[in-house]
């Protein structure tokens, strides 16, 4: 009897704290799940933010000196010897605002890997390739510059440049977001480029 009750008392002992375990593990695996839900809900917050804002400053943008009196609107002859592959001025924007999108994206993806902290110069990169992208719609179409506009694009393009190379080296996907605003910034100069020849 006694060889029974150690038995009984032993096998008590040791299924004691597999249960406490048990709930203890339970406790654990649902703090974990409402830690990633609370985490999830502060990084979907933070992207809407750090898209938002360069977005809506490209979209100000467009509003306030996307005319065309610097790209369409010089003369009535320039009208008829525009390049047939010049996009239309809506076309122009829509792409400018996507190209805002793709970098705040991106910049949003190092951001949410720490890249900025550990790599300063992604951001006063990401930081410079903003305000110069702000600042080719005022020159080209308010000012009708398009000496300074192909500075302007050269300049972003650098900067995107940059940008890519510091981004790739914190997330690739990042860096690989930037490569259309690259094309679009070399396009962007191309046209340029036309508007100082016609």
């Amino acid at each position: 009897m006694n060889s029974q009750n150690v038995k009984r008392l032993t096998r008590e002992t040791v299924d004691e704290p597999s249960t406490n375990l048990g709930k203890n593990n339970s406790k654990n695996v649902r703090f974990r799940r409402e830690k990633r839900a609370a985490m999830a809900q502060r990084g979907i917050r933070s992207l809407v933010v750090a898209v938002a804002i360069p977005l809506s400053l490209a979209l100000c943008n467009v509003f306030f000196f996307g005319s065309a009196e610097g790209y369409g609107a010089v003369s009535s002859s320039w009208r008829i010897s525009k390049p047939f592959w010049f996009p239309p001025l809506w076309a122009l924007h829509m792409t400018c605002v996507a190209s805002s999108f793709l970098m705040a994206l991106s910049a949003w993806l190092v951001w949410a890997d720490g890249g900025f902290h550990r790599n300063p110069t992604a951001l006063y990169l990401y930081l410079a390739q903003l305000c110069l992208s702000l600042a080719w719609d005022p020159v080209v179409f308010r000012m009708a510059a398009p000496w300074v506009g192909l500075l302007v694009c050269s300049a972003t393009f650098g900067a995107l440049v940059g940008c890519s190379r510091q981004f790739k080296e914190v997330n690739p996907i990042a860096g690989n977001l930037v490569m259309p605003c690259l094309a679009w910034a070399s396009f962007l100069a191309i046209v340029n480029l036309n508007l100082l020849f016609l």
